[in-house]
């Protein structure tokens, strides 16, 4: 266990000895550090949660376990690792525990360390972690940040721009980057080598299928699964009914496609967005949208004879309103009228709706914006709703109609 841990010594300082972008993130890491509960980083697998906790703890005195080790865990002893991590971190602050999740009942134990006064930062690629385990056992002791693969604006910085102060010579590559980023995703380890992100984000969807959700659900019937996850990643953005999906992919029960897509949840992959309306039983019975936590997937994995950039843009526009914080529970939904319009998010704050938002890839074609306009303003009339926007590729003016004023703008300013 010793050498486990000292070659886990290694590995934390090799890392620490690299250069990283710093997060763009609403939470100060000193004041994060600072308060005495546990600090819990979530997300998805390889999206810079290991790299945030570090950058947090840099220059620092922590020790460091790192439980995606298979010999770590097969060696699980918990008092001797305590025992160790003296040893070999003498006097040390902080404990970072990296994909805690791996480890059986490891919130009892990390509920126990709590009550001893250890000061944890933890970082987990299961979002059950909260809903469950961390919520049952360690309620109101920890507080979480949510980490996604790199946004736009942090794509740009990793590239030698300011997306919020572009000057005229960085129009070409402004827009070179723009069109990279919505087919190819911002995934951190692939910023500067574009050209293996499918390779790499096709094994990486597959293992995310397989190790996060087969393995820990013990699911034995691997293909109805992955037909279901093939089935939405090539289908973002598109209203799902699970009873028509239960019975076009052959799966034995609604109740199963429905805990299959729990499942898919859970470690981050996708995401559904409901229909809004204030009575709750009407929003749950209505279909309901899917997408997933980054592009680069869609064009790794989705079957698809031809390339649909306007749902690439739908779902960059989607991810990026999880990363201000909008939540598919309570604030972000999808809306459809009474005649059958629709808009693709409706952004909700407290008891009113805050804005509506429309995306189009290409805004050029008359016919493409009387559609869009259309369905907006007839949205937001019953809505109640005066804030529109339509985000496009690079279209930016304004538009008024019905006496509504909607703000077309590219997804650079979004």
């Amino acid at each position: 266990m010793k050498s486990i841990i000292l070659n886990q010594r290694r590995e934390r300082d090799e890392l620490l000895s690299r250069s990283y972008l710093n997060r763009h993130t609403s939470v100060d890491p000193g004041q994060l550090l600072s308060s005495p509960f546990i600090k819990l980083i979530t997300g998805p697998r390889r999206a810079g949660k290991s790299t945030q906790a570090l950058l947090m703890l840099r220059g620092k005195s922590f020790a460091y376990l790192n439980f995606d080790s298979q010999m770590l865990l097969d060696a699980w002893n918990a008092d001797l690792v305590m025992r160790l991590l003296d040893d070999v971190y003498p006097g040390y602050e902080y404990l970072l525990l990296d994909e805690v999740q791996n480890l059986n009942a490891w919130d009892l134990w990390v509920s126990e360390l709590y009550r001893k006064g250890v000061n944890m930062v933890i970082t987990g690629s299961n979002a059950k972690m909260l809903s469950s385990e961390m919520a049952t056992v360690l309620t109101g002791r920890y507080l979480q940040v949510e980490m996604l693969p790199f946004g736009l604006s942090e794509f740009f910085e990793w590239n030698g721009l300011d997306l919020n102060s572009l000057k005229d010579g960085d129009n070409n590559d402004a827009l070179a980057l723009t069109d990279d980023y919505l087919r190819n995703g911002g995934y951190p380890e692939l910023l500067n080598s574009r050209n293996l992100i499918r390779n790499y984000l096709d094994t990486l969807f597959d293992s995310i299928v397989w190790k996060d959700v087969v393995k820990r659900h013990r699911v034995r019937n691997t293909s109805d699964l992955n037909n279901l996850a093939m089935y939405l990643v090539s289908n973002i953005g598109a209203p799902i009914s699970i009873n028509e999906l239960t019975r076009n992919l052959g799966i034995s029960s609604v109740n199963t496609t429905r805990k299959y897509m729990d499942y898919l949840h859970e470690p981050y992959l996708f995401y559904y967005l409901s229909r809004y309306n204030n009575k709750l039983k009407l929003m749950q019975k209505a279909p309901r949208k899917a997408y997933i936590v980054d592009n680069g997937f869609v064009q790794a994995k989705a079957f698809s004879m031809s390339e649909n950039l306007g749902l690439l843009l739908e779902n960059q526009v989607f991810v990026e309103l999880l990363r201000r914080g909008y939540d598919t529970e309570k604030t972000l939904f999808y809306y459809r009228s009474r005649n059958d319009k629709e808009v693709d998010f409706v952004l909700r704050e407290e008891n009113h709706v805050k804005a509506l938002v429309q995306v189009c890839y290409d805004m050029n074609n008359d016919k493409t914006e009387k559609r869009e306009v259309g369905s907006l303003v007839e949205c937001a009339g019953e809505l109640h709703c005066g804030n529109l926007f339509i985000v496009t590729m690079n279209n930016k003016r304004t538009i008024l109609k019905d006496g509504l004023t909607v703000k077309v703008i590219p997804i650079t300013e979004f």
